[in-house]
This record gives C-alpha cells, sequence and structure tokens, in this order.
C-alpha cells in the first residue's frame, strides 16, 4: 500500500483541506503515515500570510526532501498559489499546485512517476469564479468538525496577500453545504464551525441567497445538530436579518469572532477597512442585546505602518469599553507584495512589542472578567480530550458553547458528546468545572465512526 503524509501550515482552512485531500488519497488506496517517517509522496499544504509563512513552508519542503529523497513531493496552498517559480526552484521538489485543482494531485502524481519531469499545476485564481468541492465526511481527531462554506475575498485590505492566494469571492451551493452537515452529524458531530477564507461574505455573490438563510436552512435542515459555529464574520456582513436569526436561533452559539484589527478610524482608512468605529460599535451593542452573554473575540493587528500611540490608546480604549472576550494581538508584519509594505512610517519593532503586550494583559484581565460572570452556573460542554497538563487521568477539557475552556473530571466515553458542567471557579485559560450530566439524547451514533476514520 503507498504512504502519504501531510504537513500543515496556516489556517484552519488549510487544516480542512489536508483533511478533503487525505480523503482523495484515502480513495485512490494510499495509507496515512506521520511527517517525521518515510512515506512514498509527502503532501505540504502551505502558508503565505505573512513573510515568515514563506519562510517556514520552505523549511518544511527542505525537510521533505531530506527525509526522502526518493518520495514525491507535493505542495500546495496559499504560498504554493502566490509564488510557484520560488517553490519550483527547490531541487527535489517534484509538484506544485495551488489552492484549487487538488482533485489532479493523484493525477499529476502518477504522470511524475512516469515522466519523471517536475510538474507545475498553479493557475491564475483570479479567472476562477466556482467553488471547489472538496468533501470531508469525517475529520481525524477533532470533535468540532469544520465545514468550509465558502473560498476568496474581495477585500484587499491593504496589510493582505489572501485575495491573491485565494481569488475573490466563491460561495459553496447551499444543498452541497446543507447535505456535508448532515454527513458530520451522521458520523457523530454535534458540532460544526462554517469555516473560510471571508466566511461572513458568503451568499454575496449567490442570486437571492445569503449567510441569515444559510444558518436558517442549517437549523432547519439538519436533525441531530446541535451547535452552529461561525469561524469568523466581519462587522460590516453582520446584518439585521443576520442578528434576527442569532436572536431566534436554538443551535447558533453564543459566541462570535469579529475581527476589528484595529480600534482607529484613521489606521482603519489606511487598512482600507470598510467600517467606522461607530458603526463597529452600534453592531456589538445589537449584537449584545440579541445575544444575553455573548462571548465577542477578535484579531488585532498593531504597529500598522504610521500608527500612533494616540491611534493605538483608540483601540485600547475601545477594545476595554465594549469588553471582548479574548484578543488574538498580532504586531504587523511586513508582507512583500502588498500596499502597507511600501507604506513611509514603519513603527519601531520595539514600540510594536510593547504594544502587543499592553494588549494582550488587557486581554488577560477581560477575558478573566467575561469567565466569571458564569462563576456557579450550569454550562453544555463537549469533552475534546485529557487535559494534558496535570497528570490526573480522569480531567478533560472541553469548551462551553460560548468558548469558555473548561477542565472537569469525565471520562472517555464522554468525548464528544454533550455533558452539563457546573463553573466552579472561573479562570483564564481555564476555567474549573464540576460535571453534572450527560445530556441524554448525546448517545446515537457516535464516536465508533469517527475513531474507525
Amino acid at each position: 500500500m503507498p504512504t502519504v503524509a501531510f504537513h500543515t501550515l496556516g489556517c484552519k482552512v488549510n487544516h480542512y483541506e489536508t483533511e478533503a485531500i487525505w480523503q482523495l488519497f484515502k480513495e485512490a488506496g494510499y495509507e496515512r503515515t506521520d511527517f517525521e517517517r518515510i512515506a512514498d509522496v509527502y503532501v505540504i499544504n502551505t502558508c503565505t500570510v505573512t513573510n515568515t509563512g514563506d519562510k517556514k513552508s520552505r523549511q518544511v519542503i527542505r525537510r521533505a526532501i531530506r527525509k526522502n529523497p526518493d518520495g514525491v513531493i507535493c505542495v500546495t496552498g496559499c504560498y504554493a498559489q502566490t509564488s510557484p517559480a520560488e517553490i519550483m526552484a527547490i531541487p527535489g521538489v517534484d509538484i506544485v499546485v495551488g489552492t484549487q485543482d487538488r482533485v489532479k494531485m493523484l493525477e499529476y502524481i502518477e504522470q511524475y512517476k512516469q515522466e519523471r519531469q517536475p510538474i507545475n499545476g498553479v493557475r491564475n485564481i483570479m479567472k476562477t469564479r466556482v467553488y471547489e468541492e472538496l468533501d470531508v465526511p469525517a475529520f481525524t481527531d477533532r470533535t468540532r468538525a469544520s465545514l468550509k462554506i465558502q473560498e476568496g475575498c474581495n477585500n484587499f485590505c491593504t496589510f493582505c496577500i489572501i485575495p491573491w492566494a485565494r481569488g475573490l469571492m466563491r460561495s459553496r451551493d447551499p444543498k452541497e453545504v446543507v447535505s456535508q452537515a448532515k454527513q458530520l452529524v451522521q458520523a457523530g458531530y454535534k458540532e460544526i464551525v462554517l469555516t473560510g477564507i471571508h466566511t461572513g461574505g458568503y451568499g454575496e455573490d449567490l442570486k437571492d441567497y445569503n449567510l441569515a438563510m444559510l444558518l436558517r436552512d442549517l437549523e432547519e435542515q439538519v436533525d441531530g445538530l446541535k451547535r452552529i459555529r461561525i469561524s469568523s464574520i466581519e462587522a460590516s456582513q453582520i446584518s439585521d436579518e443576520v442578528i434576527e436569526v442569532l436572536k431566534n436561533s436554538k443551535k447558533v452559539v453564543r459566541h462570535l469572532h469579529i475581527p476589528i484589527q484595529s480600534g482607529s478610524d484613521t489606521v482603519l482608512k489606511r487598512m482600507r477597512r470598510k467600517y467606522t468605529m461607530e458603526f463597529f460599535a452600534e453592531r456589538i451593542e445589537r449584537l449584545k442585546e440579541a445575544l444575553p452573554g455573548l462571548a465577542i473575540t477578535s484579531d488585532v493587528i498593531v504597529g500598522f505602518p504610521g500608527e500612533t500611540e494616540e491611534e493605538f490608546m483608540e483601540t485600547y480604549n475601545f477594545i476595554q469599553k465594549h469588553k471582548f472576550s479574548e484578543l488574538h494581538v498580532f504586531p504587523y508584519s511586513k508582507r512583500t507584495g502588498t500596499p502597507a509594505a511600501r507604506m513611509d512610517d514603519q513603527v519601531d519593532e520595539e514600540i510594536k512589542n510593547d504594544r502587543v503586550h499592553r494588549l494582550i494583559q488587557l486581554s488577560d484581565q477581560l477575558a478573566k472578567e467575561y469567565a466569571s460572570k458564569f462563576e456557579d452556573e450550569v454550562l453544555e460542554v463537549i469533552p475534546e480530550e485529557r487535559f494534558k497538563e496535570e497528570e490526573n487521568d480522569d480531567l478533560f477539557v472541553g469548551y462551553t458553547d460560548n468558548y469558555l475552556k473548561v477542565v472537569f473530571q469525565a471520562t472517555e466515553e464522554m468525548i464528544g458528546k454533550i455533558v452539563k458542567v457546573k463553573i466552579s471557579k472561573a479562570g483564564y485559560p481555564y476555567n474549573e468545572g464540576q460535571f453534572v450530566r450527560v445530556v441524554e439524547d448525546s448517545f446515537d451514533t457516535l464516536s465508533q465512526v469517527r475513531l474507525s476514520s
């Protein structure tokens, strides 16, 4: 049996697509092996969001070539899409496929075995207008299943290379989304995370169909689905209709990830973001009214070219005032090929690091404040795995619907099921909980399907 090994860099979408590519190999009779072992084929799914992403991708490619010089080295993903020539120039790379045509990978491998000539299968992504169907019926080890609903982005923010790596916005056919959601629920998943490159933009390219309608259809048509999570949504995509759906939904969780990037209107303009802080604040207020107890997490870039101390403080104060429940903070890093990399007034590294630390401190404080509201409450948790930080074997960790990470005593059988847990001690990054009971209807076709995959 031929073997294949995968290495994924970058975001959740890449991890999703690696699983999809593995399905193709599995159907072709391959066996999956660890990336550190000798394999017949190595697939490296690359990232290009920063210059460091490119560098890491190159390191991993070279590692695979050293591991087995006779193996077929296949490189795909965003860095492969934007810089195929750079990758083809690495001695030992055999096949390069971008962020589309992944289904051709196996053909290319057969062709390469016959002709022994490197193959560049990358096409111009900007011409692609159709969503590429890649099915993932089950995931190797997760208790939350990702479901990719769209591809590409039309925003062209000045710091971002992604539209060039992923192409323009294209939405997946709603029927395909619903049918894959049903498949995942049958495989035992209780929670589905809707994911994409610009997830909240779903439907912008469809006639008379949008994200709110998709959420409604998933809720009504997928029996047995308990939680729907949206991986990320832009403030500008939170329409009144979306808020209405969230308010009435029994399945969409009380957690939204809304990237803010900056809390200063002048910085947002330089970033070419599509909202003002006044608009962002108004949407947050509306959401919190519709969903009491809502957790809002966000991404922030500090030290964007030209960011003054005043502009940084606008961001800091906005986040403090609106009580985000957790932040992902990134120092701005130049991405070659983007307008921001050519801007004057690049901010000094030391200033960036100082600002990153201040925001992370704020984030920790806000996360603790948010968690403390739920102390002594009973919440539903899906246990994911054993808690690795302590020797205690019967401690497991999982997430509540509003994305609190809870550690509590449980058993292996409970993984992937919904259990009621009382938050006995709020904290960050972990809350301590006491197991109350398993929710009755979470005993069905569970786990065996997933474990066998």
